[in-house]
């Protein structure tokens, strides 16, 4: 079990200057859905961008977290 505030942390961390939101999908801290806004994706396709967020959240993914809903967005110019 993961506190959806870590895992915010932990995204925040990764990918600097991104705006993170965490919800917990089934209340038992295991199921996340985050959304993830950051210039950082500018440029890059779907794929590479989610590979960016599970690279910031590291083992926490093979160790607490059991699912991980993400969606990415670059922010309007």
């Amino acid at each position: 079990m993961m506190d959806p505030e870590h895992l915010k942390s932990l995204i925040e961390t990764g990918i600097p200057g991104a705006h993170v939101s965490v919800q917990d999908l089934t209340g038992t801290r295991d199921h996340f859905g985050v959304q993830v806004v950051a210039n950082a994706f500018a440029g890059k396709s779907l794929v590479e961008q989610h590979q960016m967020v599970y690279r910031a959240v590291g083992q926490e993914l093979t160790n607490a977290v059991h699912a991980l809903q993400v969606h990415t967005v670059v922010p309007e110019e």
